[in-house]
């Protein structure tokens, strides 16, 4: 569906002061923050409640050699956690095991399933990253087994707060940097910058808004990412196509981020741990081959189940012809096919094209796990929880949360949910930013430099979309198979992801507005500007 172009009032010709404005960035200070974040000036943010507590009782573990559990989470920034912990523990001469819970088996975060397999295995000390902030039930549980409890994360919490030995949480960062506020402050200087490769791939993966501190995390740790050693980040890079010097907020967001999650969806994410935590080389490129290979078949069950998705929405849709019909304010669909591991990409996907808050359910015989993804003006995690009499337990986000329910009460919460949004008021959802209009002779190599000193984009920190209005096309062809198109576009190579169709409705030195991203295309040795388009306009 083409959206409504919304471009940001011009307030500068200076390209880069009009970008800056937009951020709502005016005095110097602000700006020099911006554009130069230090992690020194982010200090106190780092200094997170609990830390005191939970560093003794560590330091007293690793002197007795206790056996310490590190229970992370099985998406990116869950198991960047874990191995973070590891590698800070293991440095300290801890001994120490990562745990990460079965997807399918044991669901997100603490359960006493897994708390009970840990304390088998002879476990003293429970750290947790990524979850636990919820896990009021389950830390009782962990004192009754005789297991001391530290909980770091991120997540929202409720407002009774589980009985642990020490709680680490913020709200401000993601699962992972919290785990490495702790890490920092046991281990050395160079252990702890060492690891900002892994609190960077975690904070641009967890889609956290990469301003002020995360900026500051982020850009420190794409300097550490792009002159790493470590063998599985190594191996991850040469299987994905990826230099060392190349590597941006974009490829760790798209290209390194969907393989660490995807051996998680499909069968265990401790194969992700092991690829990050491994000294062998080796056992570090058969791992990062597997990961990739699942994340290929990752792709070929998400794109079929969200076909499938897409057709019970018209399906549904078709049963209800009456123009006066009022659609449902959210979207909830379910199937025993789908298994959990992929629902949260078939909600991410279905939200984004109907710009309808999305519930996907994997239906179990007793149990079954749901995935939200929302749009703005919805927090669906708070919102789901209005429905807690209904589920065994929540948890996520504002824009995603992840749910168990018992089967036999789907129908009362689909029901339940629809009414808790009847008269909600969604925003923005048919709009594309526009940050500026220029024109083509203004597109240069030396622009694209200027626009990387926004660099690493996210949310909060949107990638720049410019604008040009009357650009000739010509050298028209698609290509993938018809999904994309290709042309010049006043001389300069333009591609157009999953707009093949349009082909047929253009014609040689035609004039077209088109909104895009600006990059440079480098290919045997030559760098190409290029235009990466987002929408055109005929």
């Amino acid at each position: 569906m083409p959206k409504v172009w919304k471009v940001s009032p011009k307030h500068s010709d200076d390209l880069l002061e009009q970008l800056l404005v937009n951020r709502g960035l005016k005095n110097k200070s602000e700006i020099e923050r911006f554009l130069h974040p230090k992690l020194e000036d982010y200090e106190e943010d780092f200094k997170i409640p609990g830390i005191e507590e939970a560093k003794k009782r560590i330091l007293q573990a690793v002197k007795e050699q206790e056996l310490i559990i590190i229970y992370g989470d099985y998406d990116v920034d869950g198991v960047c956690g874990t191995s973070v912990l590891y590698h800070g523990l293991a440095s300290l001469g801890a001994k120490v095991l990562p745990y990460i819970p079965h997807r399918e088996k044991e669901g997100y975060g603490l359960s006493k399933e897994g708390l009970q397999v840990v304390k088998e295995k002879g476990a003293g000390l429970v750290i947790t990253v990524d979850n636990g902030i919820v896990a009021l039930e389950q830390a009782k549980f962990a004192k009754g087994l005789g297991l001391d409890l530290i909980i770091t994360d991120h997540h929202l919490p409720l407002e009774e707060k589980p009985q642990c030995l020490a709680l680490v949480h913020s709200t401000k960062i993601c699962g992972t940097a919290v785990g490495w506020c702790l890490i920092k402050s046991l281990v050395s200087k160079e252990l702890a910058e060492e690891l900002l490769d892994l609190v960077g791939v975690a904070t641009i993966c967890d889609l956290v808004p990469l301003l002020e501190v995360n900026r500051a995390l982020s850009t420190a740790s794409l300097v550490q990412l792009n002159k790493t050693t470590r063998p599985g980040l190594l191996a991850l890079f040469y299987e994905a196509k990826i230099a060392l010097g190349e590597i941006d907020s974009y490829r760790v967001g798209h290209i390194l981020g969907p393989r660490l999650n995807a051996i998680g969806r499909l069968e265990h994410a401790i194969d992700s741990v092991r690829l990050l935590c491994t000294k062998d080389k080796l056992k570090a490129r058969n791992l990062a081959r597997l990961l990739c290979e699942a994340n290929d078949q990752k792709k070929q069950l998400s794109v079929q189940a969200t076909l499938e998705a897409k057709e019970m929405i018209a399906q549904e849709r078709g049963l209800h012809l009456d123009e006066t019909t009022k659609w449902k304010k959210i979207i909830v669909l379910q199937s025993e096919k789908w298994i959990p591991g992929i629902i949260g990409l078939i909600a991410a996907r279905v939200a984004e094209e109907y710009h309808l808050p999305t519930v996907v359910l994997s239906i179990g015989e007793t149990e079954s796990k749901g995935s939200a993804r929302s749009v703005n003006g919805l927090d669906i995690v708070e919102t789901i929880r209005k429905c807690s009499d209904l589920l065994i337990d929540i948890g996520g986000h504002p824009k995603a949360a992840g749910f168990t329910i018992d089967t036999s009460k789907i129908l009362d919460f689909k029901k339940k949910l629809e009414g808790l949004v009847k008269e909600v008021v969604y925003e923005d959802m048919d709009e594309l930013l526009v940050e500026a209009e220029v024109s083509s002779k203004q597109l240069t190599k030396e622009l694209v430099k200027e626009l990387e000193q926004l660099e690493p984009t996210g949310v909060g920190n949107l990638r720049v979309i410019l604008a040009s209005q009357n650009v000739r096309i010509s050298d028209i062809k698609t290509v993938g198979e018809g999904k994309h198109l290709k042309f010049k576009g006043d001389g300069m190579e333009a591609i157009a992801f999953s707009l093949g169709q349009l082909a047929s409705l253009l014609e040689e030195g035609q004039l077209v507005n088109l909104a895009y991203y600006l990059e440079i295309n480098k290919f045997n040795g030559q760098e190409k500007l290029q235009l990466k388009v987002v929408e055109l306009q005929v």
